[in-house]
């Protein structure tokens, strides 16, 4: 079970199969993993504790940062990976990044009311609970509009777009380093180029991948 895998000169590390998404570009639809012999399928969630030993056992002077993106959705495990990243920020000065659909505000719904209805400052958002320990984040845009992305991206939420397009409102206020981005194959010409006005009218950059 791979759980931490090197790609470039980046650790990254996979928590999670769950994604309230099926991208038809996703890189899940075309094989078991990014490495050659090495899948990112895993036969079960692993424990903070399998996730630390799997850690313990890095050596970050090979690495430039440590990225959460496997083969799911790291926000779907929320509390693991919180906990993760603080035990990283224990161990190396590495940045970390995470890549991300946008759609962690929707997956924790239940802990987002709870703090709204709490009246508390620091997590009536996700964006800003995942800022104490995440230094960089990396938001998949994949379209223009919310009918291109339903098309797209099959979300499992109503108000998919409108709810991630919030997220990286948020994350810009949060983060330091945030970045939208879309695969480039996926869309025509006409629509990168909106894309591209709509993060310019967010002001947060584009990353064609």
């Amino acid at each position: 079970m791979t759980i931490a895998y090197d790609f470039g000169d980046a650790l990254y590390l996979n928590i999670t199969n769950r994604c309230p998404c099926d991208c038809n570009f996703c890189l899940r639809r075309e094989g078991e993993g990014v490495n050659s012999g090495q899948s990112l399928w895993l036969d079960h969630e692993p424990s903070l504790d399998e996730i630390k030993q799997a850690l313990d056992a890095v050596d970050y002077n090979r690495y430039t940062e440590v990225v959460f993106c496997g083969y799911g959705e790291p926000c779907e495990r929320l509390d693991i990976l919180l906990s993760t990243a603080q035990y990283i920020k224990d161990k190396t000065t590495l940045p970390i990044r995470l890549n991300t659909n946008g759609l962690s505000d929707l997956i924790n719904k239940d802990l987002v009311e709870k703090a709204e209805k709490n009246s508390t400052n620091d997590a009536s958002s996700t964006a800003k609970l995942l800022a104490k320990c995440i230094d960089r984040i990396s938001i998949s845009l994949n379209a223009p509009d919310a009918e291109t992305y339903n098309a797209l991206c099959h979300p499992d939420f109503e108000d998919s777009f409108n709810a991630l397009i919030a997220f990286a409102k948020e994350c810009k206020h949060e983060f330091k380093e945030v970045t939208l981005s879309v695969v480039a194959h996926s869309l025509d010409k006409e629509a990168v180029e909106r894309c591209r006005a709509l993060c310019s009218e967010l002001g947060l950059p584009l990353r064609l991948r």
